[in-house]
């Protein structure tokens, strides 16, 4: 029996791949993929076993991690449904599905994490917003799921009606961030800075700037103050950002965000 089963190895099923055999070894884990090229290959370059049939991963381990987009998640519970029990312990990373409507198509007393990460797991630095019901596990299993997403960056436990949020909070929020590198960049090329220059330099400030709310504890607002010196550059650009509305599009944007997460429930 292995610790974990992962079902799917497309971008967020590779990197808790990766982070997982990290945290507990090749030794523990279980991949399985309706790609037979890619199932393969995920297990050669982790060393991982690989099976062909998610009801097989599912009989061999403890903990599933379910990696599918949600449009393919009836056809895969359809298939794990028999052999799900109360024992296992299900993590789903779609976003809009709620952990209720899991229960109603796997059966009352399946035990269900639900939980939205991001990208940036493929390095490590990746966050997540987890949602589970604490009564139904031990402190032992509660540990087990913290350092599961702790393997690919950081995670924080939400009420469920806050996933939505969470999806557009940090979800999708890296696709913005790097609209906002490439147009920055853009920017600069167009006066001269050489494009790879643009892309190192301005992810950097992204990174740095990040890093900075972060450590700090600041207010965002009260740091960027401190870069708008009276009558400068930088104020003159701010200037700019809200005239051609910046914080208007981020707002149309999660809300577009949230109405999708909406519709995707009722799938």
């Amino acid at each position: 029996m292995k610790k974990i089963g992962i079902i799917g190895t497309g971008n967020m099923g590779y990197a808790f791949l990766k982070g997982l055999v990290s945290v507990y070894g090749p030794d523990q884990i279980l991949v399985t993929d309706v790609n037979k090229s890619k199932r393969e290959a995920a297990a050669k370059e982790t060393g991982v076993e690989c099976v062909a049939d998610n009801a097989e991963l599912v009989k061999n381990a403890e903990y599933i991690v379910l990696a599918v987009k949600p449009q393919y998640y009836d056809s895969v519970l359809r298939r794990i449904k028999n052999v799900l029990t109360e024992d296992h312990i299900l993590i789903s990373i779609a976003a809009g599905i709620t952990i209720d409507s899991l229960k109603e198509r796997l059966g009352p007393g399946k035990r269900i994490v639900r939980a939205m990460p991001n990208t940036p797991a493929l390095i490590g630095a990746g966050m997540a917003g987890v949602s589970y019901e604490e009564t139904l596990f031990t402190q032992e299993e509660k540990d087990t799921i913290q350092s599961f997403f702790e393997s690919i960056g950081k995670m924080v436990v939400v009420p469920e009606h806050m996933m939505n949020v969470v999806t557009c909070a940090s979800s999708s929020a890296p696709a913005y961030i790097f609209m906002f590198i490439e147009a920055l960049a853009d920017s600069a090329v167009k006066y001269g800075m050489p494009r790879e220059m643009a892309y190192r330099t301005i992810a950097q400030a992204v990174k740095g700037s990040a890093e900075l709310v972060l450590e700090t504890g600041e207010h965002p607002g009260k740091l960027k103050d401190q870069v708008c010196s009276p009558g400068g550059t930088t104020i003159a650009a701010v200037a700019a950002l809200e005239e051609f509305g910046l914080r208007n599009a981020i707002f149309k944007a999660t809300d577009a965000c949230y109405e999708k997460c909406t519709d995707l429930k009722q799938m």
